[in-house]
């Protein structure tokens, strides 16, 4: 703890539980959005490389102690290819992660959420479009994401909203895809020599507010749900990153 209080202010400290309480919020209640609402805040108070160790062990946890509700709830056609072009992909990420300042990570993180919520924005689930090859393909792309910036979800989550109509379904499988893609950006992480011992810590003292958080999610999708839960998460996802590139061009422009 004395290491941490040298790194981190008292303010960060909220920040980061703020940050952990509403990704889990948004996880449980769309399947999707732990990952861009976490990083993007974990950005502003740590490195890129504990910023991303940190999301990846948060989303792990949670993952593991809510496995009931994903677990076989997901059909094999969609899942293993995708799993198997997120390995692919992760390797390539984890190199692009080490070549980045702390300004360019969060430049990147902002443009990549603020993307794709526009993105998300336009589609409509549509049955007949899940296909092997392209869940293997999004699954690459979802790789490449996840080593770079911890962030796996965009290309997962167009393939689900495009191909999964089911608000049930589809928020079961994002969360069965990104419990197996955090447990690959780790193994990647850990490679690559990112893993430090203080986001093992921070991890540790958040698990009550991830369990708040993930308490308060379900408990929403479950009254509300349906179509509801799509929107929100969008508008949710689109502020965040708008106000993390703001944050970074600022910063870019103070070192200029």
């Amino acid at each position: 703890m004395d290491t941490l209080l040298a790194i981190m202010a008292p303010h960060d400290f909220a920040l980061m539980a703020l940050g952990v309480l509403f990704a889990a919020v948004m996880r449980a209640f769309a399947g999707f959005g732990f990952a861009l609402l976490a990083v993007p805040l974990f950005s502003l108070i740590l490195t890129p490389g504990d910023t991303v160790v940190l999301a990846t062990l948060l989303t792990l946890s949670v993952s593991a102690l809510t496995y009931r509700v994903w677990w076989g709830k997901f059909k094999a056609r969609d899942y293993y290819p995708m799993v198997v072009g997120s390995v692919l992909g992760s390797g390539i990420g984890v190199t692009f992660l080490a070549q980045l300042s702390r300004e360019q990570f969060q430049l990147w993180i902002g443009l990549t959420v603020v993307a794709v919520c526009l993105l998300l924005a336009r589609f409509r689930p549509r049955e007949s479009l899940g296909s092997p090859m392209l869940a293997g393909s999004s699954g690459l792309c979802s790789g490449l994401m996840n080593g770079a910036f911890a962030i796996p979800g965009p290309p997962a989550i167009v393939y689900a909203m495009a191909c999964i109509s089911n608000p049930a379904h589809s928020r079961t499988f994002l969360m069965a895809f990104f419990a197996a893609s955090n447990v690959i950006s780790l193994v990647m992480f850990s490679m690559a020599g990112l893993v430090t011992p203080t986001p093992f810590y921070l991890s540790i003292i958040s698990i009550p507010v991830l369990l708040a958080g993930e308490r308060l999610g379900s408990w929403l999708f479950h009254r509300v749900g349906g179509s509801a839960y799509r929107p929100i998460a969008l508008l949710v996802s689109l502020s965040v990153g708008l106000a993390i590139t703001l944050q970074a061009l600022i910063g870019i422009g103070a070192t200029a």
